[in-house]
C-alpha cells in the first residue's frame, strides 16, 4: 500500500503557533468544568467599573474565541502530524495529502460562526432530538454517491442475492454451505436480502436501510443517557455520534458494522429496561433483541457481556428475583444457540476453526493504532472527554457508568486495534464524552462545544473524506455500472485480468459491478491459478475470502462471447491484454474508459467498455 509520508516541511513559526495555541487554549477550558467564571484579564479597577452581567457576558465570548481557536488549532496540529494516522482505509495521509486543509479549515471557520449563533436559539428537547435525527439521516443521505471502498461488500451482496433469488427457505437451509457463509452470520445478509426481494437489487435501497440503522443508533443513545442519567446527556451523547468521521463515512457501504452497532445498542437498551422494571414481557424482549445482536457478528459476542454489568449496576428489586430472571434468559439463549449449533454443525465449526487459527492470530497484523482511531478518526474532543469523564464518574462514586465504559475497557484491555471491530462501542464513547461535557455549566458554551465538534467532524468527513473517496479507483466500478445502464444491452460479459500487486482474487469485482448495473451479467472464467507468492499471502491476508468465492453459483460463464458489450477490469491504466482476449475483442471498440487512481490501495480496478461495432465512434475517458 502506497503511503505519503514525506510530506513538504512546514515553517517552523506556523507549527509552533498552532501547539501554543492548542496548548493555551485546552488549559483554558479546563477550568470550565470546575467553575462557570474564569481567571479576569483586566486589572482590579477596570472590573470594579463593569458589573456581574458584563463580566460574564465577556467571559462567555472569551471562552467561545478560545473554543474556535481550540477547534482550528486541533485540525491544523493533527494535519501537521498526518504520519501518525495509520488507517488503513481513510488516512489523513492521504486525505490530506494535496493541501485539502485549507479549505477544510475555511470550512470549519464558517460551521463555528454558524455555530455561535445557533446557541442562540433554543428548542424543546423534542424538538431538538427530532432535529437531529433528521439531520443524521441528510448526513447520511450525502454520502450516499460513494463507492465501494471495502471489498468485503461483495461477499454481504451475494449472500443478499442468494435471499432475493431463491428465496429466505434457501438462503436458511443453504447458509454456510451453498452459500459461502466465511465468519459471518446470517442477519444483516438476510434483511439486505429481503429488502432486494422486495424492491430489486438497488444500492441506495441498501443504503436508506443502513442509514436509518444510524439514526435508530442515534435514537437508542439518547434512550440509554436519557435512562442512566438525563436526557441532556442522552441528547450530547447522541449529538456526538456525528463527530466521529470514519463513522460516518462507513454508513453508505453495504457492510454489516452499522446494522451490528444498532442491533448491540438495542440489546443493552432493552436488557436495562428489563431489570430496571423486573418485567417478564421486558425480558422477553431483551431476549429477542439480545438473538438478534448474538447473530449479526461475532465482535458483538464480547461486547454483550456489558449485560452482566448492566444486571449489577442497575438492579432496582432483590437479589434473588434478579438472578431468576437472569438464569431464565441465559437459559432461553443456550436452548437457541444449543439448536442452531445442532443444526449448523459443521458450518459453525468450521467458522469457529477460520476465527481461531486465521482472524485471532491475524489481529496483530491487521490493526491500526488507538493514537489513529480516537484521535484522527474519532474528533479528539471526544477522546479527552471520555478520558476526563472516568476522573467525575469516579468523583461522584457513580456505578451506572460502569455501562458506559464497559466495552471501551474491553477494547483497551484486550488490544482490539482493528477500527471496525471497536466501531460497535462508539455510540459508549460518545456517552463517556458526553458525560464529561455535563460538567461544564455555561449551558451555551457547552452548546458551542458540542457544535463546534460535529462541525468539525463534518468538515473532515463530508468533504475532506467524501472527496478522497471519489478519486478512488473503486469509483470506476461504479461509475462504469451507472455507465452500463444507459447502453441498449441487455447482456454485460467481464473479463477480469490478474491484480499484479494485490493477493486479491479479482473475481471479487464481478459482485461489486452487479451492485451498481441492472444489467445481467456472465463472466468469462479464465484458466488463472494463484501465483506462488499470492498463495504465500493469501494464507494470512484479510482478503483471503475472497479465493473461496463461487461465483457460477450466481452467474453463468460465457463459453463465446454472446454480449454486445464486453467490460475488463484490470489494475493498471496500461494493461497488456493477453492474446486470447485480443481475438474475443474483436468486432468490438472501447467505448469508455473509467481511470480514476488514487495511488493508495494494492488492489485497483481501472475499467474498459468495450461494445459490439457498428459505425465506429470515439472513445470517452473518464479520468481521475
Amino acid at each position: 500500500m502506497y503511503t505519503d509520508l514525506n510530506h513538504k516541511s512546514e515553517d517552523l513559526s506556523v507549527q509552533q503557533f498552532c501547539l501554543l495555541a492548542f496548548s493555551c487554549a485546552f488549559k483554558r477550558l479546563l477550568s470550565l468544568t470546575t467553575s462557570s467564571k474564569v481567571k479576569p484579564l483586566r486589572d482590579d479597577v477596570t472590573l470594579k467599573q463593569i458589573t456581574s452581567a458584563e463580566a460574564k457576558t465577556n467571559d462567555r465570548y472569551l471562552n467561545a474565541i478560545l473554543i474556535g481557536l481550540l477547534s482550528l488549532s486541533t485540525l491544523f496540529v493533527l494535519n501537521i502530524l498526518r504520519a501518525y494516522d495509520d488507517n488503513r482505509l481513510i488516512s489523513w495521509q492521504w486525505v490530506f495529502a494535496n493541501n485539502e486543509i485549507f479549505v477544510t479549515s475555511l470550512i470549519l471557520l464558517t460551521g463555528l460562526l454558524l455555530s455561535w449563533w445557533l446557541t442562540c436559539i433554543q428548542l424543546s428537547q423534542k424538538k431538538t432530538l427530532t432535529l437531529l435525527l433528521f439531520s443524521s439521516f441528510l448526513i447520511s443521505a450525502f454520502q450516499w454517491s460513494h463507492p465501494e471502498l471495502i471489498v468485503d461488500a461483495s461477499r454481504y451482496f451475494l449472500q443478499a442475492k442468494s435471499l432475493s433469488d431463491n428465496g429466505p427457505g434457501y438462503f436458511i437451509n443453504e447458509w454456510g454451505y451453498g452459500i459461502a457463509a466465511w465468519t459471518d452470520l446470517p442477519l444483516i445478509p438476510f434483511l439486505y436480502g429481503t429488502v432486494f426481494a422486495l424492491v430489486g437489487e438497488h444500492r441506495i435501497a441498501i443504503q436508506v436501510l443502513t442509514s436509518l440503522f444510524f439514526c435508530g443508533t442515534v435514537l437508542l443513545t439518547y434512550l440509554l443517557g436519557s435512562e442512566l442519567w438525563d436526557k441532556t446527556t442522552g441528547l450530547y451523547g447522541a449529538a456526538l455520534l456525528l463527530g466521529m468521521p470514519y463513522l460516518l463515512s462507513q454508513i453508505p457501504l453495504m457492510l454489516v458494522d452499522i446494522p451490528s452497532m444498532f442491533f448491540l445498542c438495542l440489546a443493552v437498551y432493552i436488557t436495562l429496561i428489563a431489570v430496571m422494571k423486573e418485567s417478564q414481557p421486558w425480558f422477553v424482549m431483551s431476549l429477542i433483541s439480545i438473538i438478534l445482536a448474538l447473530l449479526c457478528k461475532y465482535s458483538t459476542w464480547l461486547m454483550l457481556s456489558v449485560l452482566a454489568v448492566v444486571a449489577v449496576s442497575y438492579r432496582s428489586g432483590s437479589w434473588t428475583n434478579l438472578c431468576k430472571q437472569m438464569l431464565y434468559l441465559l437459559f432461553a439463549i443456550s436452548i437457541f444457540f444449543s439448536a442452531l449449533l445442532l443444526w449448523k454443525y459443521d458450518a459453525v465449526v468450521k467458522q469457529f476453526a477460520l476465527l481461531m487459527t486465521y482472524q485471532l492470530p491475524a489481529l496483530s497484523r491487521w490493526h491500526e493504532s488507538h493514537l489513529s482511531t480516537f484521535f484522527y478518526q474519532v474528533h479528539p474532543f471526544i477522546t479527552l472527554g471520555a478520558i476526563s469523564s472516568v476522573y467525575f464518574a469516579w468523583r461522584k462514586r457513580d456505578v451506572r457508568y460502569l455501562i458506559i465504559s464497559w466495552m471501551l475497557l474491553l477494547v483497551l484491555l484486550l488490544e482490539i486495534k482493528r477500527i471496525r471491530y471497536a466501531l460497535i462501542v462508539f455510540p459508549m464513547l460518545a456517552l463517556m464524552a458526553a458525560y464529561a461535557l455535563q460538567q461544564i455549566r455555561d449551558t451555551r458554551i457547552r452548546s458551542f462545544m458540542l457544535l463546534s465538534i460535529i462541525v468539525s467532524s463534518l468538515a473532515v468527513g463530508l468533504y475532506g473524506y467524501s472527496s478522497f473517496a471519489h478519486k478512488t479507483s473503486a469509483m470506476n466500478i461504479k461509475q462504469a455500472g451507472e455507465f452500463l445502464n444507459k447502453i441498449n444491452a441487455s447482456t454485460v460479459e467481464i473479463i477480469l485480468l490478474p491484480q499484479t500487486h494485490s493477493s486479491i482474487n479479482p473475481f471479487v469485482s464481478v459482485p461489486l459491478l452487479d451492485l451498481f448495473t441492472k444489467k445481467n451479467i456472465v463472466y468469462w472464467k479464465p484458466a488463472y491459478a494463484m501465483s506462488q507468492s499470492q498463495k504465500k499471502n493469501s494464507a494470512t491476508s484479510s482478503l483471503r475470502f475472497s479465493w473461496d468465492y463461487q461465483l457460477e453459483n450466481y452467474y453463468k460463464t460465457s463459453g463465446e462471447t454472446v454480449a454486445s458489450v464486453i467490460v475488463i477490469i484490470s489494475d493498471t491504466r496500461s494493461a497488456i491484454l493477453p492474446a486470447i482476449i485480443s481475438e474475443r475483442l474483436k468486432g468490438f471498440h472501447l467505448k469508455r474508459r473509467f481511470t480514476h487512481h488514487e495511488g493508495v490501495y494494492r488492489y485497483s480496478t481501472i475499467v474498459d467498455v468495450y461494445e459490439a461495432n457498428e459505425p465506429r465512434k470515439s472513445v470517452e475517458f473518464i479520468e481521475g
